[in-house]
């Protein structure tokens, strides 16, 4: 009877040992490219391979990811650093503990018929914005370039832009908002022609801001539990990340085997993915403080509004790449 007890204790403590922690990640966005690695290190085991059961909840125009995470919905949630860092500066203790992304891809594509060549004919042009978090970028750069953003003479006319190209396409505005590896390209799929526009891309006009990090509630990494989660998690991660970028026609397929809305055509995501692919190639995964301070700086430099009111402490940390990525 004792070796049975013994032998029974043996298995329980094994099968405990061997149950896989459970990370629920909230996106940014709907199931796409733009998050192929994450994709990748749940396909090809990578997550297992850390004891990890990652749960990935797609985002949408009504998902907010600073929403979730305050209402307990994600361990972790991908979000742009401007948002992030006004949500931090509202009372939501949001803390980056990884950056896959080192560039940015928005930009705003304007028809060329409409006499944009230069940021300084903004003025007095209705232009499309994103908004739920996506605006602050945008806004930023209008105060820099001294833009009023109230419709008023001299300013520009926002256009609370939906997810799409439409306002362009119809030309309800002379640019609107778009990324290197989605809308720009629905615009060329509508028919455009390169030529017929003139893209503004804000890495090229030094108001880019830190895109898809990874952000944790900074309660919940004081634990050392959790911690260690994170660290498995953020390996995994970055692995499926330099997978994808190695291998963008699998990664493309991944992302169309996880789309549960069939939405998705196999060509743009393979498009995608290989954009995204510059935006990812240098980065390790760990956040570079020179990157941080600029678009802190960025955030600051607002004008008259600001992003930001006073530099964030504590808004990002290196515990967790320090352990989960390999020294150089």
């Amino acid at each position: 009877m004792k070796k049975l007890l013994t032998s029974a204790l043996f298995l329980a403590f094994a099968g405990s040992a061997q149950a896989a922690d459970d990370v629920t990640l909230q996106l940014k966005w709907v199931t796409q490219g733009q998050f192929a690695g994450y994709y990748v290190a749940a396909a090809k085991g990578f997550y297992e391979e850390e004891g990890l059961n990652v749960t990935i909840l797609p985002g949408g125009p009504d998902v907010a990811p600073t929403q979730v995470i305050a209402g307990g919905g994600a361990d972790v949630v991908i979000d742009w650093m401007p948002s992030a860092l006004a949500a931090r500066e509202k009372g939501l203790a949001l803390v980056n503990i990884a950056q896959p992304f080192k560039s940015s891809g928005m930009m705003l594509t304007c028809l060329k018929e409409s006499g944009v060549s230069t940021p300084a004919d903004f003025a007095d042009k209705t232009l499309g914005v994103w908004f739920g978090g996506n605006e602050y970028p945008f806004l930023n750069w209008m105060n820099k370039l001294g833009l009023k953003t109230d419709g008023s003479a001299g300013g520009v006319t926002v256009l609370k832009q939906g997810f799409n190209v439409d306002p362009l396409l119809q030309k309800q505005a002379a640019c609107i908002s778009t990324m290197t590896y989605n809308e720009y390209w629905q615009v060329i799929d509508a028919g455009v022609k390169p030529e017929d526009l003139v893209t503004f891309k804000y890495e090229d006009e030094g108001v880019a801001t830190l895109e898809d990090g990874l952000y944790v509630m900074e309660d919940k990494l004081a634990d050392p539990a959790f911690e260690d989660k994170m660290v498995r998690f953020v390996r995994a991660s970055m692995k499926g990340w330099k997978y994808a970028e190695a291998n963008g026609d699998e990664a493309a397929q991944i992302v169309i085997d996880n789309d549960a809305t069939g939405a998705q055509t196999i060509e743009h995501q393979k498009r995608m993915v290989a954009e995204i692919g510059k935006l990812t190639a240098g980065s390790n995964g760990a956040l570079d403080e020179a990157d941080y301070t600029r678009t802190v700086a960025a955030l600051l430099s607002g004008g008259s509004d600001p992003v930001i009111t006073k530099e964030p402490t504590g808004a990002w940390t290196h515990v967790v790449t320090d352990k989960a990525l390999p020294k150089n």
